[in-house]
């Protein structure tokens, strides 16, 4: 359990504070409207109306207390940027700001951002990888360009083993889990046999899986 600070309830801060407090975390949150608080009131432990480019609003929050402070704000730039700026100024241990460009993205790091989130570009290229091909059901990237990818196995894997379609060195890839209607069997053994209808979560390099990808 974590102590988290959200600023801004838009429909990502929303999102966020309602899946965090699922997670069992203790959550404060804070906007300039007190419409946008009142249905999160469930979800948190507190709740303030404040302009938080205001420095006097975000000492009197306690910022160094937190494990973690979240900037959400996505209409308003510069209200992030001022916000990020003064979270680290007041002693904030780790601050996540979201951002909608890249030169945003930029600018926040350089004024006290530990880490940038872009939740519309990320969603975007999921989706866009997950419909570019019908076999695609989900897809995840890991960083550093490796990704997990769950898909269908190749028509020409049927009836054959891991071992005998020799997956990690023909397609540099490794399989780390099967799902099928009896539910998820994880890292399957060289004398796995594929089925028909069933799914393979599938880890490597994007370059790599994708050539996979195009195969489906």
């Amino acid at each position: 359990m974590k102590s988290i600070l959200i600023i801004g309830l838009g429909r990502f801060g929303t999102h966020l504070c309602t899946k965090l407090s699922k997670l069992d975390n203790e959550i404060m949150i804070v906007d300039k409207e007190e419409s946008t608080l009142q249905e999160l009131l469930p979800c948190v432990v507190s709740a303030k109306i404040g302009d938080c480019t205001n420095e006097k609003v975000l000492r009197s929050l306690g910022v160094g207390n937190f494990d973690l402070c979240f900037v959400c704000i996505g209409t308003n730039f510069q209200s992030s940027l001022e916000i990020t700026s003064l979270l680290k100024e007041l002693g904030a241990k780790y601050v996540v700001s979201k951002a909608n460009r890249d030169i945003h993205a930029k600018f926040l790091l350089r004024n006290g951002a530990d880490e940038v989130i872009y939740p519309d570009r990320d969603i975007a290229d999921k989706v866009a990888v997950r419909f570019s091909a019908n076999q695609v059901f989900d897809y995840v990237e890991l960083g550093k360009g490796f990704s997990i990818y769950e898909i269908a196995p190749l028509p020409e894997w049927i009836g054959r083993s891991i071992l005998d379609v020799n997956v990690r060195v023909t397609y540099n890839t490794n399989i780390i889990g099967v799902k099928n209607e009896d539910g998820m069997k994880l890292m399957p053994g060289p004398d796995y046999i594929f089925e028909p209808g069933e799914h393979l979560m599938v880890i490597g390099h994007q370059n790599d899986i994708e050539k996979i990808v195009r195969k489906l």
